[in-house]
């Protein structure tokens, strides 16, 4: 308690405030406003925020970086009251307040807090469509087959930004520590650890599954494309519980991820496709992995007949609506083989056999019923006694795939593990029925109408050496390995890859 009659002189920080301007020493943050008046004090604040929205922020997350100015962080400034406390330093309160204000501008000055705040939602957006810069993937570990021998090539960690926290960081950091200088922030970021160590990679050295398919009647480009999408998967190292999509692994199926033009059927014609053949690839993978017993959790079989497997042995591809898929369902990595030699084609899936040794398994085709679709006889503009078959014949066929296990040689279970439809396609035969005489042209469409091959024939037979253009070859039709076809005007990776 102050004793009665003693006077104080008023502090000369009060002295100087009352002249309207504001106390020496006082800050409004990092900005001295001393002797200022309100109106100075306000337009010195706003210059400093104009100032922070064009400061450089670096924002890293271990050795990536990305910078962005206060502007695109929405840095802003709207509590202006902070000129009014400004002004109340050495002037409101009573005496005790004002010599406490008096003593504390005689220390070192009297700091206005200045919060500056950011927009959340724009730095949370900056964050994310800027994490492929700041986030590394992290590099899991990897085999390679080599002299029959495995080798593991151990991988690398990544960083993973934690968006939420790093909101919090820049936001505290800018509201409490920032100078307003151009400034670097360490984000909150996570060590992503690579999958795969070398103890569990040693495990992989079963063959648990494989399987050849022969291409030797396929044109160049179909090998290629076959050549190029086994190169694509092999190699491939899947951990427990994660999912292969062939269409992933080898697509795009365009010229530009090194396909070339390949013969595939499209509604009875031949076409050229890019990737024509990649069937034959997903199909000899998918015969190695159910003879590993991987769970398959996609798979189709082609619209029509293949002949390089039995059929349900097959397994199409077919842009995003056709896609043969599988999970590794082992406790162990699994190390996917696929390459060619001499026309075959070769898949092994390696892994940890857990399997008794006196258990077999094996895959037998049945075919539940087939369907002749005959020969379909068109009538053309071509000279009467042409006749060229434009397309071959397709057996219909509705199918199943047995799934056998035997122990000992003993059969212990038997049960259907798939069921195919394919459709059949008639043989196409163009027979000519121009004529300068009206009459022979009725005649041979007449026969025509009839669908008898005898009588189409025997109509066509006398006009054969006189017709008036020679007949042309068939069109070029694809190797067997390419005869698959659907009936709805699109292509069994056809253009998108062929069978």
């Amino acid at each position: 308690m102050l004793a009665a009659g003693v006077a104080f002189a008023a502090p000369e920080g009060i002295r100087a405030a009352e002249d309207g301007r504001i106390a020496k020493g006082v800050y409004i943050g990092n900005i001295a406003v001393g002797g200022m008046t309100a109106e100075e004090a306000e337009e010195a604040v706003r210059a400093y925020v104009e100032s922070a929205g064009q400061a450089v922020f670096s924002l890293n997350a271990g050795e990536n970086s990305i910078e962005v100015t206060g502007a695109e962080l929405g840095a802003s400034f709207q509590n202006m009251n902070v000129i009014h406390k400004a002004m109340d330093v050495c002037r409101s309160g009573n005496l005790i307040k004002r010599y406490k204000d008096k003593k504390d501008l005689e220390n070192g000055g009297v700091v206005i807090d200045m919060v500056l705040d950011i927009d959340k939602s724009a730095v949370t957006s900056i964050l994310e469509e800027n994490s492929d810069q700041l986030n590394r993937e992290a590099v899991d570990s990897t085999l390679v087959h080599e002299d029959g021998a495995f080798r593991v090539i151990e991988g690398e960690q990544g960083v993973a930004v934690n968006i939420s926290d790093s909101v919090g960081i820049i936001e505290d950091y800018i509201s409490e520590s920032w100078d307003g200088e151009d400034a670097s922030i360490e984000l909150a970021a996570e060590i992503v650890e690579p999958k795969g160590t070398k103890e569990e990679l040693s495990k992989v050295r079963d063959l648990l599954g494989s399987y050849t398919t022969n291409y030797s009647s396929s044109t160049q480009n179909r090998c290629d494309n076959i050549s190029n999408a086994a190169s694509k998967i092999n190699g491939t190292v899947l951990y427990p519980g994660e999912e292969f999509s062939v269409y992933e692994a080898i697509g795009p199926l365009d010229a530009a991820n090194g396909y070339e033009l390949a013969g595939a059927y499209e509604n009875g014609q031949t076409v050229q496709s890019y990737g024509g053949g990649v069937c034959q690839v997903s199909t000899t993978l998918y015969n190695a992995v159910i003879l590993a017993e991987l769970e398959i959790t996609e798979r189709f079989n082609h619209s029509m007949i293949v002949t390089y497997v039995k059929p349900s042995m097959d397994a199409a591809i077919a842009g995003d609506y056709k896609d043969l898929k599988f999970v590794n369902n082992q406790d162990s990595p699994i190390f996917l083989e696929g390459y060619t030699q001499g026309r075959n084609l070769y898949f092994n899936v390696y892994g940890e056999e857990t399997r008794p040794a006196n258990r077999k398994v094996s895959f037998e085709s049945e075919v539940i019923s087939q369907q002749d679709p005959g020969t379909q006889f068109v009538g053309t503009g071509d000279p009467v006694g042409y006749i060229g078959v434009s397309q071959d014949k397709h057996t219909g066929y509705v199918a199943q795939l047995w799934k056998v296990v035997t122990v000992d040689g003993t059969q212990q279970s038997r049960e259907v593990f798939n069921k195919s439809t394919y459709k059949a396609s008639p043989k196409v035969v163009k027979v000519g029925t121009a004529s300068a005489d009206p009459n022979v042209s009725a005649i041979i469409g007449a026969a025509i109408a009839t669908g008898d091959e005898g009588a189409i024939y025997a109509a066509v037979a006398p006009y054969t050496a006189a017709a008036s253009a020679p007949q042309e070859p068939a069109p070029p039709q694809p190797s067997p390995e390419e005869q698959a076809i659907i009936g709805d005007g699109q292509v069994d990776a056809g253009s998108t890859g062929g069978q």
